[in-house]
């Protein structure tokens, strides 16, 4: 899962990007208003969050503008605007979820999870694979009906496979969707990954097309 951070106070954006990361999600993090709307332009994340108090653009005009444009991921406000009058605006904006500050870091995870649920129950199925099963929702994995030991990164690996099991996906294409702009990402990072989950699902589930990246076997 990819999140989009939009906070230009240090003293909030490290501790919340930091403890995102450490649950499993890939997360980007933007310091104003105008590098929000240009982040939110390709559209490729899962849930954002997002401050009203931004320099350059306002966050409530980033939010508008997202939406006009289609965007559709679940968008969390985090703002010390406590008024009712700012609730109202935001959520009317568009906005799935409003936070005040100073606000708890478990609360705030919970929060993402069950935004998370909300997407995955309204927009993706239970997606299955020959023996896989993939629950989105749930975070939940299964090969031939038993559950799966996935650390995060590894369901994240999974899930972007077998949503398209058809397609070879890229090593940079995958690093793109379980990494966040500033992480350090090894040369051999997304290999490692991929030797853990064959470790769990089966050496053959996962194939490397030689020369361009891996996707699912084919089934029969």
């Amino acid at each position: 899962m990819r999140l989009l951070m939009v906070e230009d106070d240090e003293g909030i954006g490290e501790p919340v990007t930091d403890s995102l990361k450490r649950a499993g999600y890939a997360i980007d993090w933007a310091h104003d208003g105008r590098e929000a709307e240009l982040s939110l332009h390709h559209d490729v994340y899962d849930l954002v969050l997002l401050d009203l108090g931004l320099p350059k653009v306002d966050g409530v005009k980033v939010l508008t503008q997202y939406r006009h444009r289609g965007g559709r991921a679940p968008v969390i406000i985090l703002t010390a605007r406590d008024a009712i009058e700012s609730r109202v605006i935001a959520l009317d904006s568009g906005a799935d979820d409003y936070l005040v500050k100073p606000f708890d870091l478990d609360e705030l995870a919970a929060r993402v999870r069950a935004q998370l649920r909300r997407r995955a129950r309204q927009a993706n199925p239970v997606f299955a694979h020959d023996d896989l099963t993939l629950n989105p929702a749930t975070h939940q994995a299964t090969l031939k009906g038993e559950p799966l030991d996935l650390i995060p990164r590894e369901f994240s690996l999974l899930q972007a496979l077998i949503e398209e099991p058809a397609r070879v996906f890229t090593r940079r294409e995958l690093e793109e969707k379980l990494y966040g702009w500033g992480d350090e990402v090894g040369s051999n990072t997304i290999e490692v990954h991929v030797h853990g989950l064959r470790r769990k699902v089966g050496a053959d589930q996962v194939v490397t097309v030689r020369g361009v990246g891996y996707r699912l076997k084919r089934c029969e």
